[in-house]
């Protein structure tokens, strides 16, 4: 009976220590990949990078995480090394995980945003970490996390971005000779973007180059411009092109508190982490909400940025191919000297405005398609396809009185947000921007559809690199 008794004492401090470490290591992975994540945000709203800029960042600080978990996985295969860097199964551990992946993004985002290194080494500590370190074993994580991180920047420095300069001087500027057709005072053809004058500044359309960079599972950025309906010309669809502009009027100027919200609140201007980086937050609370360890949320930040940096690859192909004007030089041209109600009274067209706050009345490039919407589709059919449903179960409560647009009386009492789905919140998203006088009904509908096609493409990829095959 004693013995009896002692085995049973022992076997009980063997699950107790058993739990304790469970919950260690539970812990250690709820952090671990969603701080990096966080930290690469907070850099981006620190440095301000347009919105592709801010969609490959992620893409590739997710991918050094990606490729330096991947040696310690019994299946994944890294995007650079494949499977050449595979640990054996003793070397397996959470905390060898967490810190290959730790040191992998620390590199990646100390290149690409310089400025903010301080803040990475800071993380760095906080986790345990000596950000000097230089073990001499090459299969040491910390050499394993550096070893992926040089071969991914390697790669990325030379897709087309211009990223380093080498292809015209300025980091990230375009190669191409783009010039917008109309100045900030002339209209001279309605169908193409028009540069705006704001804050004593003339709108440089941001990364026109951006279709030429190399995508991570599409076959070019050009892929699905074909699938896309033609954008309305004032030349050639002169009645599409008028009842498109009438139908922004007839938003904007009839805004609930709610609609003004959702312009607002989706708008991710400068300041912001952005539409791409928005999805990443909605991805981090998937991983709280189901309760994800490292190997998942490794993989799930990987599929997602990836699909979304290839959705920015594909939006800016069509921005630049297609040079669409927005809908505030539309509505200029087509009712200057006419009286138009919006949604601050009735004003002269040539006035009109979009709901945005007057800092950034419209982005800096052209309208069709809408990044918001293939950035939004794109997240969304990646989260359906990684959690294998559409439900989402997010809210967000928006305080009365919260808009930059109408401070302190818009909306007149507390909003609640609330997406039943990630495909609702998508097309809320889409919506935002017709709210907001940013975008046509085309521009939005159109996008949400490549959107849904690029996340698709880039699954089957992903799969591949997680040792999965369909």
């Amino acid at each position: 009976m004693r013995i009896t008794v002692l085995k049973r004492v022992l076997l009980s401090n063997v699950l107790i220590g058993l739990m304790v470490l469970a919950q260690s290591e539970l812990a250690l992975a709820e952090t671990t990949v969603t701080r990096w994540n966080d930290a690469a945000l907070q850099a981006i709203r620190s440095t301000k990078p347009g919105p592709p800029i801010v969609a490959r960042a992620l893409a590739i600080t997710h991918t050094c995480m990606f490729d330096a978990w991947a040696a310690y996985d019994a299946k994944a295969i890294g995007t650079r090394f494949g499977g050449r860097l595979r640990r054996p199964l003793a070397e397996r551990t959470l905390a060898n995980k967490a810190k290959a992946i730790s040191f992998a993004a620390s590199i990646c985002l100390t290149d690409l945003f310089p400025t903010q290194k301080s803040s990475f080494n800071n993380l760095l500590k906080s986790l345990g970490y000596v950000p000097s370190d230089k073990p001499t074993a090459k299969t040491d994580p910390i050499n394993i996390g550096k070893t992926v991180a040089a071969a991914v920047l390697s790669f990325r420095h030379h897709d087309g971005s211009n990223q380093l300069g080498d292809l015209h001087p300025t980091p990230y500027s375009d190669y191409t000779g783009y010039k917008p057709v109309n100045t900030p005072t002339k209209i001279i053809d309605p169908d193409h973007w028009q540069p705006l004058l704001v804050n004593g500044k003339v709108q440089k359309f941001v990364t026109p180059h951006w279709g030429k960079v190399k995508p991570y599972a599409l076959t070019s950025g050009k892929q699905f411009r074909g699938t896309m309906l033609m954008p309305a010309s004032y030349k050639t669809s002169p009645r599409r092109y008028k009842e498109q502009a009438k139908q922004i009027l007839e938003y904007t100027a009839h805004l609930t508190d709610e609609k003004k919200v959702i312009a607002e609140y989706w708008a991710d201007g400068p300041k912001s982490e952005l539409p791409p980086g928005h999805w990443d937050l909605f991805a981090q609370f998937v991983s709280e909400r189901d309760h994800h360890t490292l190997d998942k949320d490794v993989k799930l930040f990987f599929a997602i940025t990836n699909a979304i940096f290839d959705a920015s690859i594909a939006s800016w192909d069509g921005k630049r191919f297609y040079d669409c004007a927005r809908p505030i030089t539309a509505i200029h041209f087509l009712y200057k000297g006419q009286i138009v109600d919006s949604w601050n009274g009735a004003v002269d067209g040539a006035d009109w405005q979009p709901y945005q706050v007057s800092t950034f009345p419209t982005p800096p490039f052209p309208e069709y398609g809408s990044g918001h919407s293939i950035f939004s589709s794109a997240g969304a059919e990646t989260l359906r396809l990684f959690t294998g449903s559409d439900y989402f179960g997010n809210s967000v409560v928006i305080a009365g009185g919260w808009s930059r647009v109408e401070p302190g009386v818009v909306p007149a009492q507390d909003v609640m947000l609330y997406w039943p789905t990630f495909s609702e919140a998508a097309a809320e998203a889409g919506m935002s921007r017709l709210y907001g006088g940013i975008h046509f009904v085309d521009g939005d509908l159109q996008s949400r559809k490549i959107g849904r096609l690029v996340a698709r493409q880039a699954w089957v990829k992903s799969l591949k690199y997680f040792g999965i095959k369909k």
